[in-house]
């Protein structure tokens, strides 16, 4: 099944999504204790000795007594500019999607670094897909154990490299896909961009893990090469695709008033409402 498209013709004559107004910042990370509406630097219990960490995000309205949706986000590539402003450095600072699409209330937010060897994070591309899986479900689990996350209402989210990764990592193998009730996919995706791993070639045997749990997919200008290859191999799934009217590659329209912030944010909220925590 393939939902919604949209166009917003609110733009009053901007043509790039950095002279929108934000509507808010994203907040810093700091080495604070986690509690509520602070961004937090944390290490999962294990990889203490490595370099490797990920930042947790508690709401606003977080407390012990519910248990509460999951983002998990992955970060674009480092190492990217363009003429139009916008930047990637490949860091979990630099996510912005799950503070974005909920202004920091309804759901625990995650920024997951991908692993390289030798316990570093990777700011380009995968890192060790290995240990980069394996920092991540563990990850989830701890989040889940000690800060009331809901492990049924956990979504995957990514921008750029990020969004490809929503299928190549988080699709990798059963174990990790099991993780995840959906997905949203800013920027590229697995099958319309060639990475360079070299099992890409695989990506059609990952797409067939998702098991029609949906995906909220979006992309700058079109979503016709994506939407073509996802059709090329899968006649089914619950796929919502919307269009960000600008060529910016970015997050930012995740904190701008757009139609496509509108409709991610009413995709998103299907796994809204904290659960009495059994």
């Amino acid at each position: 099944m393939i939902l919604g498209l949209s166009w917003n013709h609110e733009l009053h004559g901007a043509t790039n999504l950095n002279d929108l107004p934000a509507l808010f910042e994203i907040p810093e990370v700091s080495d604070e204790k986690a509690s509520p509406g602070k961004r937090v630097r944390q290490v999962t219990t294990g990889w203490e000795t490595t370099d490797v960490y990920h930042a947790l995000y508690l709401p606003k309205d977080w407390n012990k007594v519910h248990q509460w949706p999951v983002i998990v986000e992955y970060p674009g590539n480092g190492g990217y500019s363009n003429p139009l402003g916008d930047v990637s450095d490949g860091t979990i600072e630099s996510c912005a999607m799950g503070f974005g699409l909920t202004e920091g209330t309804g759901f625990i937010w995650v920024s997951m670094p991908f692993v390289s060897g030798g316990g570093q994070i990777a700011r380009k591309w995968w890192g060790d897909v290995e240990e980069t899986k394996r920092y991540c479900m563990e990850t989830v689990l701890e989040v889940c154990r000690l800060f009331n996350g809901d492990p049924e209402r956990v979504i995957l989210a990514g921008f750029s490299r990020g969004a490809i990764a929503c299928n190549y990592i988080g699709l990798h193998d059963d174990e990790i896909s099991a993780l995840w009730c959906g997905m949203i996919c800013h920027s590229h995706y697995e099958g319309e961009f060639r990475h360079p791993a070299p099992d890409y070639v695989l990506w059609p045997e990952r797409l067939k893990r998702l098991k029609g749990r949906p995906q909220f997919i979006s992309h700058e200008i079109t979503v016709d090469p994506i939407r073509n290859a996802i059709e090329s191999v899968s006649s089914g799934g619950h796929f919502t695709f919307q269009i960000l009217p600008f060529k910016n590659h970015s997050t930012r329209w995740t904190r701008c008033h757009l139609e496509i912030r509108n409709h991610a944010m009413k995709w998103l909220s299907q796994f809204a409402n904290p659960g009495i925590k059994p």
